[in-house]
């Protein structure tokens, strides 16, 4: 179980009440319900070793997808979604109850008041929450503390690949504890050594795309935070050397050829950026995120957090936190006092 805290009215950090944890288990349906509506125990079985543990990840998922599992034809993939149908209300909805449900959210603590101000109360729930910047501006200090408010459990990718199928696997764990943090650090490191050149970039974008999607499922399907960083790239810096010219006569007419030596690494980029740090991942990343901050280095070893982008969130920036030079076991007591 991952417990989260949240602000009672005096501005103070407190932990769920436990009835509410209890009532927000229920916001999804167990797979092994279809058993239920006639469903074959042996074809759920074979959806969940697919990774899929709930009615709503089922729903979630393309009838194309669905006959790709192994034992799935198209006759039982449309007897299947059919029955989920029937235990899930999966139309629309009036305002008034999508407010209702909106109040499920809850806001992780990020161990700073003013970073937790700027964001509304914490990292919350429902959504993905990225966080880009250069080395050091302290996007991995930041899941650390994440970390610390609440229990974890870890594990090591090492391709794109390996990262995937660990996304997979966590359909599991979440059926069967209320966890409400998801933790990626970094959502695009492995992208960018697995897949090199422009030749590859169709194909790292789209599988880049397929892991987002996959993030974005998990925070609706078990009202989870995912938490991922970033890294920054350099945009459409040009700079424009100009060497002694070779003239090109046709028909009366001179072209004058100016040496350019380009750095791009974000074709979109303008040429006269004051600041060309921007996120990795280009649009593709940039949608599937909903609440982008962007971390800088502040004076000394404070840390600036500032809301890059946010559908819920005014424009702003605050001093969020210090960063620590110590060793692991001490980082984590220091860190937690700053959530107690």
């Amino acid at each position: 179980m991952a417990p989260s805290k949240q602000y009672d009215e005096g501005g103070q950090l407190q932990l769920m009440d436990a009835d509410r944890i209890e009532e927000e288990e229920e916001c999804f349906e167990s797979i092994d319900k279809l058993i239920s509506q006639g469903i074959n125990s042996g074809d759920v079985k074979k959806l969940q070793d697919a990774g899929i543990y709930t009615c709503n990840g089922l729903m979630m998922h393309t009838k194309k997808s669905l006959t790709g599992i192994k034992g799935l034809s198209e006759a039982k993939v449309d007897k299947i979604c059919e029955a989920a149908e029937k235990l899930l209300s999966q139309g629309f909805m009036t305002g008034s109850d999508l407010l209702i449900k909106r109040k499920s959210v809850v806001r992780i603590t990020t161990g700073s008041q003013a970073l937790d101000e700027l964001l509304g109360g914490g990292i919350e729930t429902l959504c993905i929450t990225e966080a880009f910047g250069e080395f050091r501006s302290g996007k991995t200090q930041l899941a650390h503390t994440l970390c610390v408010s609440t229990q974890i459990i870890y594990a090591r990718a090492y391709t794109y690949e390996h990262q995937y199928n660990l996304l997979l696997g966590l359909a599991a764990k979440m059926a069967e504890e209320p966890f409400r943090l998801l933790i990626v650090d970094s959502v695009i490191a492995l992208f960018r050594v697995d897949f090199s050149g422009r030749g590859e970039l169709a194909e790292r974008q789209q599988k880049l795309a397929q892991m987002l999607s996959r993030l974005t499922k998990i925070a609706e399907e078990f009202n989870v935070a995912v938490y991922i960083t970033n890294q920054g790239v350099l945009s459409g810096l040009i700079l424009s050397i100009p060497r002694k010219s070779n003239a090109i006569a046709h028909k009366g007419f001179q072209i004058t050829c100016d040496l350019l030596v380009s750095v791009i690494a974000d074709p979109g980029g303008g040429m006269f950026i004051t600041d060309p740090k921007k996120p990795a991942g280009g649009h593709v990343l940039a949608h599937a995120a909903t609440i982008r901050l962007m971390l800088r280095k502040g004076k000394g070893e404070q840390r600036v957090c500032k809301i890059f982008d946010a559908p819920n969130l005014p424009e702003g920036e605050a001093i969020s936190f210090c960063i620590i030079y110590t060793c692991l076991p001490k980082l984590i007591v220091q860190l937690v006092t700053l959530v107690q």
